[in-house]
């Protein structure tokens, strides 16, 4: 059975005095809930997060690595440099690092197989841009990012990873998909795995929706059937707005 996520992306945003004060008041706002919530700080504060919350229901995760174990990538990080500070979780594939670091599926492919073989849970971003909408390209687009990074994996795999469906138009633009278009597309991507998998990868696999999800309108959005959760961008910097976000379930 699929599990409700509700993950904040802090993207680069927080010094180590921010994120403790983000953080003082993450715990001060939690409370038990249906959905499984994670936080993803800046690399340098990573190992002050994970320490500060391992006694919370709050998972800290990573906000990319590298597919290599080691080696000359300066700048880089490895799954397990993550796993030796306590990282279970990584997020890959965002469509920033898609847009500004000209991250390929192909390469993503690498990067999920790493992470897999460190026995990390990976949470995978795919989505269109405005002109693939307008297009009416959206599900091309989405079926061919999932098929070129995801679908070498075996059945097994897909027990630890995590769909992150992302219109690219409705990231930090104040823009959202309609709770309807969020349903569409989440409901052709579990049909596309279905047409690979089986039923038993689709109805298991998480889809969590990230455009611009707000307090507001969060409870529409996690209310249709194909949509468990949302990886949550700019409202995640607030601890107020986030867990009214996580309680929308």
């Amino acid at each position: 059975m699929r599990k409700n996520i509700v993950a904040g992306n802090w993207k680069m945003n927080n010094d180590l005095a921010q994120t403790e004060t983000l953080i003082s008041e993450l715990k001060s706002q939690a409370k038990t809930s249906d959905a499984e919530v994670m936080i993803a700080p800046t690399f340098t504060n990573l190992w002050h997060a994970f320490q500060s919350l391992r006694q919370e229901d709050i998972e800290v995760v990573a906000q990319n690595m590298h597919f290599a174990e080691n080696g000359a990538y300066t700048g880089e990080v490895s799954a397990s440099m993550l796993k030796s500070i306590g990282i279970k979780t990584v997020i890959l594939g965002h469509s920033e690092r898609r847009a500004y670091f000209n991250e390929t599926d192909e390469l993503l492919a690498k990067k999920v197989d790493a992470a897999l073989a460190n026995d990390m849970r990976v949470i995978f971003c795919f989505g269109e841009e405005l002109a693939d909408r307008k297009a009416g390209n959206e599900e091309a687009v989405v079926e061919s990012q999932i098929k070129n990074a995801l679908f070498h994996l075996g059945v097994d795999a897909f027990k630890n990873i995590v769909l992150a469906y992302e219109p690219v138009w409705a990231i930090g633009t104040g823009e959202t998909a309609s709770p309807e278009q969020a349903q569409d597309m989440h409901a052709f991507i579990r049909k596309t795995l279905n047409n690979k998998y089986g039923n038993q990868v689709s109805d298991d696999m998480t889809i969590l929706y990230g455009g611009s999800v707000k307090p507001v309108n969060a409870k529409e959005i996690f209310g249709k059937p194909d949509v468990d959760g949302g990886l949550i961008g700019g409202a995640s910097l607030k601890a107020e707005d986030f867990f009214a976000i996580v309680n929308a379930f």
